[in-house]
Formats: structure tokens, C-alpha cells, sequence
């Protein structure tokens, strides 16, 4: 039985956090968790929230054995930009988008 988690509006590229999640696809979740444990990025710790919180939700619906759960699917989607503006020299202003994304994951067991 499949348990899913997703994260909204992360603070994060898309691109960067495809990297998190080019790394836990198909590992088992103890060992996603320990690998994202010890990575210093900004996704890696997203991630490791995310696939915590999926296990909290397999483990409330009590159907599921944790011991045998994997990474089934995880998915990076591009979010909505939040656009700001800088100052720049002779009354300029320069766009900053600062870009959001949505993480979905999926968890199976074996």
C-alpha cells in the first residue's frame, strides 16, 4: 500500500532539489535517511523532513510495515516565482525572481 507526503512551496530551485531526490529514488527509507543525514545541502534536508513525515503517515494508518518500506517515487516540480526587485544605478531596478517547487514522494513497501 502506497503512503505519499508532499511538500508546496519549497524555498528552493527546482534544480537543486532534483539533486536530494536523484539520490534517495528506489533506496530503502532507512537508508534515504541516513544519506540525507549527512549531506549539508538546503534539499537534502528538506527531503529527509519529507520522508520522515511519509513514514509518520504510514505509520497512523497502521496497515504498513516500516521495516519494509522504500522510495517508490519522488518528483520535483517547478513552482510559482516570487519576483522582488533590487536598486540598481540611475533609478534602475533589477528583477529577482526567487524560485519555489513542489516535491512529491511516494513510498511502497517491498
Amino acid at each position: 500500500m502506497e503512503v505519499k507526503a508532499k511538500l508546496r512551496y519549497a524555498r528552493i530551485g527546482a534544480q537543486k532539489a532534483r539533486l536530494a531526490a536523484d539520490l534517495i529514488r528506489g533506496m530503502d527509507v532507512n537508508d534515504a535517511i541516513r544519506t540525507l543525514t549527512f549531506r549539508k545541502e538546503k534539499s537534502a534536508e528538506m527531503m529527509k523532513k519529507l520522508v520522515e513525515s511519509a513514514v509518520a503517515n504510514a505509520e497512523q494508518k497502521k496497515v504498513i510495515d516500516l521495516d519494509t518500506l522504500y522510495v517508490k517515487h519522488v518528483s520535483v516540480d517547478k513552482g510559482p516565482d516570487m519576483k522582488r526587485f533590487r536598486p540598481r544605478a540611475q533609478g534602475r531596478a533589477f528583477q529577482v525572481r526567487k524560485r519555489l517547487s513542489h516535491i512529491n514522494l511516494v513510498l511502497d513497501e517491498r
